[in-house]
């Protein structure tokens, strides 16, 4: 039998717990020695003890001290001693009331579950051993906040080792089908390879494809070898944990799992890029555009600059001596200019990229770049897709109504994102008509508007919320997305030899982000 001393147990700010009406502790916190049976006890007596008709914000036993707020359908509860100072606990439990809307965009038991270990940091920032920390909600989102510079920088260095490892894994793939292929052609036998045997060149199969994570998941030796090829930094050593993190991935990626690298950031805070493509041929180009745009509130565009880029790659150098035909269907005044290497009277007379000495070959296995263009405009009926938000005070705070209309049709917009800044301290906002999904980020106070896709047949669509504050607290609004068809209309229809004018087969990929896309 356990026998419970009160006088010792508790001193004055025993625990912190959010509840049902029913007395059900949904998240608790003690501060003192408790078990769970007691601390479940204390609760489940809570409700009962309420009963009495009386309007406070407390009830008392012979023991303790049950200092609670309504939460809509919950209660914030804090057990106290009875020579607790009444006032100082009301203001804790103030404290504490406001720390949950913070973490929780609405106040029932499934959120509160969801968010139970952001909670509880938060209230160990508030309470110490029994007493109250002097600390403000800025203060404990700032603590509870704290990140580590070097885990920022062991993430970089680790996500530049394995770009380096899938670039060095798919030039080796790259380099096994093309030595299969002469092979095929001249009719000899397909050759073993030092380092992966005749087991090695039984995985790269006719029907073999390079991907982005993994190109031959039967060949577990591939993967360390280009982990090593890459080098540590110098820059930091990891250490020995460091090394087993790495042998951990090495040996899932052995095993065929797909290891994604984690950036410790969100989507909307860093600019989003599409993936590469999955066959890569040996001419490879890459249409590469950029927005950025600055609009006012109240309409009017500010500034727009659009720049773009052709960029050739050439891994095999039977293929260097090529030209490129550009498509331009473009009709918003872009300024274009070609390498100083590229003939210019050829490309103004024809839209052919060549070389000025039709007897050189482009470089092997570099990027360059050999068209670019740029557009710079105030003119409103150029932006591609319009932000409207219009917040109007009410007496309670401010009606939010936002809404986007594409305008440029012939765009697809993939993981469309529209962070609206919103008052810290206030709570979530109570959202209305939806067009998407959203998130309430109250760390960062921010609502994200999230849209999987805007194109033609979704081109127009609102959000409206309410939310305590003034119209100047929802500005300035960022946007970003990413597209697959670039905003001005220049494509790479055919690529072909100088001599001959036969065709070559080549890949291409284009992309069209945001640098910066803000309404102020």
């Amino acid at each position: 039998m356990i026998i419970f001393d009160s006088s010792s147990l508790f001193n004055n700010l025993s625990s912190s717990a959010v509840c049902t009406k029913a007395g059900k502790a949904i998240v608790s916190r003690q501060f003192v020695e408790m078990t769970r049976t007691r601390i479940e006890g204390l609760l489940a007596a809570f409700p009962k003890l309420m009963n009495t008709g009386k309007q406070h914000t407390f009830v008392e036993t012979d023991s303790v001290r049950y200092v609670y707020q309504p939460l809509e359908k919950l209660y914030m509860v804090l057990i106290t001693t009875k020579n607790s100072n009444i006032l100082e606990d009301l203001e804790t439990l103030r404290l504490f009331s406001r720390v949950i809307p913070e973490y929780c965009r609405v106040l029932e038991e499934s959120e509160i579950s969801e968010h139970c270990f952001d909670l509880i940091f938060a209230f160990d920032e508030i309470v110490a051993l029994g007493y109250r920390e002097n600390v403000n909600l800025a203060q404990i989102r700032t603590f509870t906040e704290m990140d580590s510079h070097e885990e920022k920088v062991f993430r970089a260095v680790r996500e530049t080792q394995e770009r380096e490892a899938k670039a060095e894994m798919r030039r080796k793939a790259k380099e096994l089908q093309q030595a299969r292929r002469d092979a095929e052609r001249s009719g000899k036998k397909v050759p073993a390879f030092g380092g992966f045997g005749s087991a090695g060149m039984t995985s790269v199969s006719s029907g073999s494809i390079i991907t982005d994570t993994i190109v031959e998941p039967e060949k577990p030796k591939v993967t360390p070898a280009a982990v090593r090829a890459s080098g540590p930094s110098k820059a930091l050593k990891l250490g020995a944990k460091g090394k087993e993190v790495d042998n951990f991935v090495d040996k899932l990626k052995s095993e065929g799992e797909t290891i994604m690298p984690s950036s410790g950031k969100r989507g909307s805070d860093v600019s989003k890029a599409l993936p590469p493509p999955v066959n890569v041929e040996s001419v490879h180009l890459r249409v590469e555009e950029k927005i950025s745009l600055t609009c006012g509130r109240d309409g009017g565009l500010q500034n727009m600059e659009v720049l773009g880029m052709v960029t050739l790659r050439v891994t095999d150098d039977k293929n260097g001596r090529i030209r490129l035909m550009i498509n331009n269907n473009d009709n918003k005044g872009l300024q274009l200019q070609t390498h100083p290497n590229v003939d210019k009277k050829l490309f103004t007379a024809e839209s052919v990229i060549g070389l000025k000495n039709p007897e050189k070959s482009f470089p092997l296995n570099n990027d360059v770049g050999v068209l670019k263009w740029r557009l710079q405009t105030t003119d409103e009926s150029l932006i591609p897709l319009t932000i409207n938000c219009w917040p109007s005070e009410s007496g309670t705070g401010c009606d939010v109504n936002i809404e986007y209309e594409l305008q440029e049709e012939s765009l697809e917009l993939n993981d469309v994102v529209i962070s609206i800044p919103v008052p810290s301290g206030v709570g979530a906002p109570v959202i209305g008509d939806l067009d998407g999904e959203y998130k309430h980020d109250g760390r960062r106070n921010v609502l994200e508007w999230c849209l999987p896709v805007i194109d033609a047949n979704n081109k127009t669509g609102s959000l409206e919320f309410s939310i305590a504050g003034q119209p100047n607290d929802f500005f300035p609004i960022n946007v970003s997305f990413v597209s697959k068809r670039n905003y001005c209309d220049i494509q790479v229809t055919k690529v072909a030899y100088v001599d001959g004018d036969s065709a070559v087969r080549f890949s291409s990929e284009t992309s069209f982000v945001v640098d910066k896309y803000e309404i102020l």
